[in-house]
């Protein structure tokens, strides 16, 4: 797993998560979290690929019936904030971590990694 050092070329890289496949969300502990994407990479003339993003130190969540994840509209995207020592991650597009609270699934956590995988 990578560290993301800078979020807003993350998302960029891969066009903020846009119709991207959800594929799973990993309850690892109480305090850790998993969630697996399929999307487009910039980077690699946006051929397809497996994003894993590894939240640790998670202290609010809500998170999806794992019967529910394929039927989610990825049409928005995601969105990843950073503030004050916390990360958010939100199904949708969100300006402030209060805000991500209305997304259908969210996590806040104090780190945030991420792996590359084979489609």
């Amino acid at each position: 797993m990578k560290p993301i050092t800078n979020i807003e070329s993350f998302l960029e890289r891969f066009n903020n998560f846009k119709d991207a496949e959800f594929r799973s969300v990993e309850v690892i502990s109480a305090t850790s979290m998993k969630i697996t994407f399929a999307t487009q990479d910039a980077a690699r003339a946006f051929d397809w690929l497996t994003i894993e993003l590894e939240f640790s130190g998670v202290n609010d969540a809500k998170l999806l019936d794992e019967k529910r994840i394929g039927l989610v509209d990825m049409q928005d995207g995601i969105t990843l904030l950073s503030s004050q020592n916390n990360i958010g991650f939100a199904i949708g597009n969100y300006k402030s971590l209060s805000s991500i609270k209305d997304s259908i699934s969210y996590i806040v956590a104090s780190s945030i990694k991420y792996n590359e995988g084979p489609f």
